[in-house]
């Protein structure tokens, strides 16, 4: 994933952006209380994580391990470092079958589950199609259909062969390009939750970007933590607030990236089967027990609407829709 933002200089640097303290005794009575909060950018966006303790030097030593583990996905999934376990697949796996690490295969495999749920809406194979729009480098734009149709013959996650008694990966298209962009940030955060239970934090908030999160436990005295889902019409709002207590939110909407063309807003989200930027849905947000699965499904929820999604939602999970109709601010599904 990108690892570049003009005018941040601080990429996969630790950022300290509150001082550990102690906020007082425990609710269960004399011992103390710490708080810690630190960030560093990494995987193209700002990683941060809010701890809650019994001892400063263990949580700031937690949290630090936490955006190491962070770090250490990016050099795996990044499409942009050239030596990415990830991009060294794009390069080679057209050629021959690529042996890759169980945890690559993994994460491929759970997206290949992905595309066969969603009927192909989400597709890790979108990378051509997320070039051509150009969300990587520049601001966006939407391609022609001659460039559309150029592409969208190497986009179809099942030209990408996973053989999972050898742990490789082979493309039989020479087109294709693998992005980790849907559900690579929810990865990252499932793993910094294990590690942080590892480390016995018990009350965290891990975020990747504002859009992927995973409420850890919940803050001192509070049934969970209180998170707001942004009102797509005016960011700075909330549309509706939720607490969350050992579950993961994501948020998929037109106000994260977008571009205004041929009279409407074109989000950033490529529908996968069409090849141009989706339109329509201002936004979703998806609940789930893994970041993974909440940050994966709000692709496809967010490409097919709410009708679809309706028939299509899986057990456990909670859906909140912003439509694009001045008279809907927000449903639960």
């Amino acid at each position: 994933m990108r690892g570049d933002v003009p005018g941040l200089q601080f990429a996969g640097t630790r950022l300290n952006i509150a001082p550990c303290a102690d906020i007082g005794p425990s609710s269960g009575g004399s011992d103390s209380l710490a708080r810690a909060e630190c960030s560093a950018y990494i995987m193209g966006t700002t990683f941060s994580v809010v701890a809650y303790g019994a001892h400063c030097e263990r949580l700031e030593s937690a949290i630090d391990k936490a955006l190491d583990e962070a770090r250490r996905l990016d050099r795996m999934l990044s499409n942009y470092r050239a030596d990415s376990e990830l991009n060294r697949v794009n390069r080679f796996a057209g050629q021959r079958p690529m042996k890759v690490s169980s945890e690559l295969f993994n994460f491929l495999s759970a997206c290949a589950s992905y595309s066969r749920a969603s009927e192909g809406a989400f597709d890790i194979t979108v990378g051509p199609l997320m070039k051509l729009a150009d969300f990587y480098e520049g601001t966006g734009r939407v391609p022609n259909d001659g460039e559309v149709a150029m592409a969208l013959p190497g986009v179809d996650y099942r030209n990408v062969e996973l053989d999972e008694k050898r742990k490789t990966v082979r493309f039989t298209h020479d087109k294709i390009e693998l992005d980790p962009g849907g559900a690579g940030k929810g990865f990252a955060v499932d793993k910094m939750t294990e590690l942080l239970k590892q480390e016995q934090i018990e009350s965290a908030l891990i975020s990747a970007g504002g859009s992927t999160l995973y409420a850890l436990g919940a803050p001192p005295g509070k049934p969970g933590w209180k998170v707001n889902i942004k009102d797509p019409r005016h960011p700075s709002r909330a549309a509706e607030i939720v607490n969350l207590k050992n579950e993961s939110i994501s948020t998929s909407g037109n106000y994260e990236k977008s571009l205004w063309a041929e009279g409407k807003i074109w989000s950033h989200i490529i529908d996968p089967q069409t090849g141009f930027p989706a339109a329509g849905t201002l936004s979703v947000s998806v609940i789930a027990a893994r970041a993974l699965d909440s940050e994966a499904w709000t692709k496809p929820y967010y490409i097919r609407g709410r009708v679809w999604t309706e028939r299509h939602k899986l057990p456990g999970f909670r859906v909140f829709y912003c439509e694009d109709k001045s008279n809907t601010s927000g449903v639960w599904l």
